[in-house]
């Protein structure tokens, strides 16, 4: 059914690959640490608390894993990881995430699907294009999405997602562009991770 929001409920927070629970499939989500992850997520589920939102950047520290209330078992599962770029916590805490995270993407069989947010409004930063070439040389399944649609000015997006795909090396189709707040695009991109976590 289109638009039909994602029946997701938080699992647990995992500090490593082999402390998640089994899962039919994963859809994982990706993106620096003041992207909208949490809001995205938010969104998809219709719930507002599902993600805890701070106005903190970088308080995702563990792999958060929600389960989908429908499909085979085990049920499929979204993987929100710990957002990279300039989160204010200890770098000795920081350090630990990319190891973390490149183990997550590398060694979890299930992952159909590395769902990587980019801020529409300020677009990709040295980061984001470091984890989509990565992605690339690793050969692992990713789509980009924009969030923040309703922050670029109407008269500016058509350029916007021009240089936007273009900075990415990808065709402006191959963005979806979304936005948590005003609901752009959230009943497709729920139909997709939907379509990726049930095959």
């Amino acid at each position: 059914m289109a638009g039909r929001p994602l029946q997701l409920e938080f699992v647990t927070s995992a500090p490593t690959l082999r402390d998640l629970p089994d899962s039919a499939s994963d859809v994982a989500v990706v993106g620096r640490s003041n992207v909208g992850k949490s809001s995205l997520i938010n969104a998809l589920a219709n719930r507002k608390q599902l993600a805890a939102v701070s106005g903190t950047p970088g308080r995702t520290r563990l792999l958060n894993a929600f389960r989908l209330a429908e499909g085979p078992e085990p049920r499929p599962v979204l993987v929100d990881l710990p957002g990279y770029g300039y989160a204010k916590v200890p770098k000795a805490v920081r350090d630990t995430w990319g190891p973390m995270i490149e183990e997550y993407l590398t060694g979890r069989e299930q992952l159909a699907m590395v769902v990587v947010l980019l801020d529409g409004e300020v677009g990709p930063t040295t980061s984001d294009l470091e984890l989509l070439d990565w992605l690339r040389h690793e050969a692992l399944p990713h789509s980009v999405v924009a969030t923040k649609h309703d922050k670029v000015k109407s008269s500016r997006r058509d350029r916007r997602r021009r240089e936007l795909a273009a900075d990415c090396d990808l065709e402006p189709r191959d963005v979806l562009w979304v936005s948590a707040t005003k609901g752009v695009n959230i009943d497709l991109l729920r139909e997709r991770v939907r379509t990726w976590l049930l095959g």
